[in-house]
């Protein structure tokens, strides 16, 4: 008999505890990692990765772990393979609980220039603390919840979030100021880049479940993709963090079940799938109106997937690489 429950129904883990001592070691690092650490009025503490200071890329490494709640492993790989010579590297073997229950982008906060006082304000939250407020569709159907008295958001941003959005944090996480910390990494920075193109694996994930897989049958995964430069253009800076995945990005999955499901899942994981695909996302957004809901959305997945399957034995391979786009976008005549 085929299992129904949600994939995490039975889950015992608290991603806001297992991050927590990643947090304490970028907070204790801050100095070495480039990264500024204050506390608001009322305690909240805010770790400004790339505003007012410039950011690391080895404090995107160790934020992309926090995004994962330290289920998995995010690294550098500097090499020339093909042809560019950084590259981010990502392995879980808890990919549903890690990539979606925590380092997914799904939690969106807005506030209105009325509300703030100012300018308006958007940003979608990423990590554990996204698992205390359970705000999303999405945590029903994982069958998750995290219960923890700390808990940890990361936002990109290029400004602090007002304090109607702290208060909601406060409110919907049911934590005290003292016990929340928010990581800014705005995409034109070095660790914001980092992070983001450290989904790479979470970016397949969220891919295999919209396709209707069963996330409970995949075991574990591996995912790599380029660093490309920030750019001072924020539009730019994150067409560029999507292009790396969209067209750079590689993903092993390990799956169990039956060989037609692995197979079909190879066949309609990579980005090539789409009629989006082949130009650069930051052309793409804008003319989608910068309306990131009206680009098709088999554009968000790898470029290339192999898919294994432990109960037959079977690897399957679909996709391929652009680097000649990704160059010609990236790279300048010397």
């Amino acid at each position: 008999m085929t299992d129904t429950s949600p994939p995490l129904a039975a889950s015992k883990l608290s991603v806001n505890a297992l991050a927590r001592p990643l947090v304490e070691r970028l907070i204790a690092q801050a100095d070495t990692l480039d990264v500024l650490v204050r506390h608001d009025v009322a305690g909240v503490c805010i770790v400004d990765a790339g505003i007012e200071v410039r950011g690391s890329v080895a404090a995107g490494l160790l934020i992309g772990e926090i995004c994962l709640a330290g289920l998995g492993s995010v690294s550098l790989h500097p090499s020339g393979m093909d042809g560019w010579p950084t590259w981010i590297e990502v392995h879980s073997s808890q990919l549903a609980l890690g990539c979606l229950g925590s380092q997914y982008a799904g939690w969106s906060l807005a506030a209105s220039k009325e509300e703030t006082g100012g300018k308006k304000f958007f940003s979608l939250g990423s990590g554990p603390a996204r698992a205390l407020a359970g705000k999303e569709k999405l945590f029903t159907e994982l069958g998750y919840k995290d219960r923890a008295d700390k808990g940890v958001l990361v936002l990109e941003v290029d400004r602090a979030p007002p304090q109607i959005i702290i208060d909601k944090l406060l409110h919907d996480c049911a934590l005290t100021a003292p016990n929340l910390t928010l990581i800014l990494t705005p995409t034109t920075s070095l660790a914001g880049t980092t992070q983001v193109v450290a989904r790479v694996l979470e970016v397949a994930l969220h891919k295999a479940h919209e396709l209707g897989f069963a996330l409970g049958n995949i075991v574990g995964g591996s995912g790599s993709a380029p660093l490309p430069a920030p750019s001072p253009n924020g539009v730019v800076a994150m067409g560029r963090t999507n292009d790396a995945i969209l067209y750079g990005g590689r993903v092993h999955l390990t799956v169990r079940g039956d060989d037609a499901a692995a197979r079909q899942l190879a066949q309609q994981l990579p980005s090539r799938n789409s009629r989006d695909y082949g130009r650069s996302f930051a052309d793409i957004f804008e003319a989608a109106g910068y309306d990131f809901y009206k680009i098709d959305g088999a554009l968000f997945a790898p470029a290339e997937v192999w898919v294994s399957n432990l109960d037959s034995g079977n690897t399957w391979h679909a996709g391929a690489l652009n680097m000649p786009l990704l160059t010609k976008l990236w790279l300048q005549e010397a």
